[in-house]
């Protein structure tokens, strides 16, 4: 993508959060308003518009010099200042924002950072979704403070660490699932679409003729993101398809082989994804109850 004003018809507040490539920053994505079901991810790179469903980006940090001056006064700003290019940094969460939280547990040393990751943990917990299922379909989330510090520091921590696996989902070790066949070839490794087993068996996947997948468990399928368990969008999207408008065609093999220098990426992607499910469910499992100070 060639991110750009003259060539990007709308740019929304993007040029605030990742004003050029290698700007530091983090957003959690919410679905909008509208949305088919309620979802949430986090990304360190410029998001499609439609990544998350109708979806809306907020930011650890905004790179605005006019906003950041007008934030002189406020005592937190300091902690996040920094330049790039000349555009100064500020946190986006403000002063009053963090204070509202800290309020309510007086005896913790909370930072914004923290703060960001609580807000990460709270939206994947169950029970904050199962309560609020009426109001995240109507307008964005709303961030209520829960009772206890302890809680507190289990949603943000587990908010750290559910960052950490969807940022670093490349890079997470591969499931051990069975692999069937004996690729030799980095051309063994092409793949055209991915098929599950017969009868819908989930715990199988045809990768291509040569190799198949086997001992995929079912649970992994429970981490939905976007209307679908995550290991689906990795079979749809790692492919070969055809855009009937244009003809452009989509091939994934050329992404492996060209930027990641890696035949084996679909593959081994896949794998990952495995992991980062299994592990994801296992962190939003672990949540506390969803018991709020302002309830």
């Amino acid at each position: 993508m060639y991110y750009n004003r003259h060539l990007n018809e709308r740019v929304y507040q993007m040029p605030r959060i990742f004003p050029e490539a290698r700007a530091e920053n983090l957003v959690i994505q919410a679905t909008g308003v509208g949305a088919k079901s309620f979802s949430v991810l986090i990304s360190d790179k410029l998001p499609c518009l439609d990544n998350i469903e109708k979806g809306q980006c907020f930011p650890l940090y905004l790179y605005d010099e006019a906003a950041q001056q007008s934030e002189a006064a406020d005592l937190f700003t300091k902690q996040g200042a920094a330049s790039t290019k000349g555009l100064r940094r500020r946190d986006a969460i403000t002063g009053k924002g963090l204070a509202h939280f800290q309020e309510a547990h007086p005896n913790e040393q909370i930072s914004k950072e923290d703060l960001f990751y609580y807000v990460y943990g709270l939206l994947h917990s169950e029970d904050y979704r199962e309560k609020y299922s009426d109001n995240l379909s109507k307008e964005l989330p709303r961030i209520p403070r829960v009772k206890t510090a302890t809680d507190f520091w289990a949603f943000s921590k587990a908010g750290r660490a559910l960052a950490d696996l969807h940022l670093n989902y490349e890079t997470v070790d591969m499931y051990p699932a069975t692999i069937v066949g004996n690729p030799s070839t980095d051309d063994d490794y092409r793949v055209e679409k991915k098929k599950y087993g017969a009868e819908k068996d989930r715990t199988t996947l045809h990768y291509n003729s040569k190799i198949t997948i086997k001992g995929i468990p079912l649970e992994a399928y429970e981490y939905v993101v976007n209307g679908k368990p995550a290991l689906d969008w990795v079979v749809e999207r790692q492919a070969v398809t055809t855009h009937k408008a244009s003809g452009i065609i989509n091939d994934a093999n050329d992404w492996a082989i060209e930027t990641m220098h890696n035949p084996k990426y679909p593959l081994e992607l896949f794998l990952r994804e495995i992991t980062v499910s299994l592990e994801t469910m296992k962190i939003v499992r672990s949540l506390p109850s969803l018991v709020l100070l302002d309830s």
